[in-house]
């Protein structure tokens, strides 16, 4: 019997092509039938050929592209419900469709694209950075983070800080954070104590400490999510007080066992913006900051929406009066461009060392070339300025809008330019729904839970464009109002 070898087994499956090898013979009486007689009779060895086709890979330029709706429906996982509307490109505030059609902007992918659409100096940043090095991981050091990383902590009371990807990432290195502090502190059960109607992402512990209850179906284990956080009514201070007081009592039959139960951190947005454009309340997060302070957690602040200046000041927690012990940022600090932050001071800022947390892509050359355009953008061109006049604009003119039809519009709330009208309940119109004919009229605008319709355009708007977006809205209401 002929025996193959494995390495001979492993040629013929691995080949990319055409093969030949030989395989020694343990017997002379072994040949191969061969056309050459000569060569049969006097070979010691079996010549063996194989053919393996080659695989060919679909390449992207072979997909036709006339029907992108079609695609994602085939192609994409369905975790988000769409509006029908295919953008192709931008420029400033302006974004175009497919069709050629033009919408002012009042989205900014959601509070990111901080220097709007196509800006020359993040297009320079970013080509200048990938045509040098764009990614090498945290094994080295980069100018790039080093800079940045430099300028968070020169415009923040924050001392040190860690990169990641988004704004769910740097909550999860918060949250990350809070516990190994708190076992620092000899705490065996920390809690962590969020408040409702709250959002802090997507990822497990981040989804847990973001208190509505609609994101956490189907993701808990024995009817819990990640165990270790209570929540408590935003702007509620007696609440904070009494979870506080609860949670830094041990329950006697753990503390019977060894355990401690504590405070390990109180986590908040200055405002909660999916939670319907909220502010905080100083004397709030005066008493959060008091109480972290005598109960030895941590303060941490949620800046992935309202940082970066979309709230008329650098940082949401500046316009409240505290100094956090640790923020988080994204979303508008690389302009679009993938990037978050963790920053934290003090104590805090060394309590993760290496190997305790890490992030292959955190603070990549080519992310903090983003976030460093933005940053010099801000200053160059005076954005915090232009956040407060177009901010008030806005809201003066929300203000005349709800005064003149109030049986649709309410409340105008928020601060700087990330903000929100509520809608009656008895409007006979939805958030959603009065976003949807905005989007038929060109203004992209986007809900913030189911009352409140939400504007953040890109911080370089224009006196020009807030009255373009204030009549777009003005009609659109109008037209609800007229109705039958």
């Amino acid at each position: 019997m002929l025996k193959f070898s494995s390495i001979a087994l492993l040629a013929i499956v691995a080949a990319p092509s055409s093969l030949a090898f030989t395989i020694p013979s343990s017997a002379s009486s072994v040949r191969t039938a061969s056309s050459s007689a000569s060569s049969s009779a006097s070979s010691s060895s079996v010549s063996l050929f194989a053919t393996v086709e080659r695989t060919e890979l679909k390449a992207p330029s072979d997909i036709p592209m006339d029907d992108v709706p079609g695609l994602f429906d085939k192609y994409v996982q369905k975790t988000y419900g769409r509006y029908p509307l295919t953008i192709v490109s931008g420029k400033g505030c302006v974004l175009t469709d497919d069709t050629g059609k033009e919408y002012l902007d009042f989205v900014a992918g959601i509070s990111t694209c901080a220097l709007g659409h196509a800006n020359k100096e993040l297009i320079d940043a970013v080509t200048n950075q990938i045509s040098t090095v764009h990614h090498v991981s945290n094994l080295y050091y980069t100018p790039s983070q080093a800079q940045l990383a430099a300028w968070l902590v020169e415009n923040s009371c924050a001392d040190k800080a860690f990169f990641c990807n988004s704004g769910a990432e740097a909550n999860e290195g918060a949250i990350k954070l809070a516990r190994r502090h708190a076992s620092n502190r000899g705490l065996t059960d920390p809690v962590i104590i969020t408040a409702k109607q709250s959002f802090h992402g997507r990822t497990l512990a981040a989804l847990t400490a973001t208190a509505q209850p609609k994101y956490h179906k189907g993701f808990g284990y024995g009817g819990e999510m990640v165990r270790g956080f209570e929540y408590v009514e935003y702007n509620n201070k007696e609440d904070l007080v009494a979870m506080v007081e609860e949670m830094n009592t041990t329950p006697e039959e753990d503390a019977a066992q060894g355990r401690k139960r504590g405070v390990a951190a109180i986590m908040l947005e200055a405002l909660q913006g999916e939670g319907g454009i909220i502010t905080g309340d100083p004397e709030y997060f005066a008493l959060a900051r008091k109480l972290a302070d005598e109960s030895g957690a941590l303060l941490i602040c949620d800046e992935v929406q309202v940082g970066m200046g979309r709230s008329g000041r650098l940082w949401g927690f500046e316009n409240i009066g505290v100094e956090p012990d640790v923020f988080t940022s994204a979303k508008a600090l690389g302009g679009g461009v993938p990037i978050g932050a963790m920053c934290a001071r003090g104590e805090a800022a060394d309590v993760l060392g290496p190997g305790d947390h890490a992030s292959t892509y955190g603070g990549n050359p080519l992310a903090c070339s983003a976030g460093l355009a933005v940053a010099q953008y801000f200053s160059d061109h005076n954005i915090l300025d232009n956040v407060k006049a177009r901010g008030d604009q806005l809201s003066a003119g929300l203000n005349k809008l709800a005064e003149k039809y109030p049986s649709v519009l309410a409340d105008v709330r928020g601060w700087g330019l990330l903000k929100g009208i509520r809608i009656n309940d008895d409007a006979g119109v939805t958030a959603g729904e009065l976003v949807g004919d905005l989007m038929n009229e060109g203004l992209l605008t986007v809900a913030a839970g189911p009352s409140v319709v939400r504007f953040v355009p890109p911080l370089i708007v224009t006196e020009e464009e807030i009255d373009q977006a204030l009549g777009i809205f003005e009609r659109t209401v109008s037209n609800r109002v007229l109705s039958p």
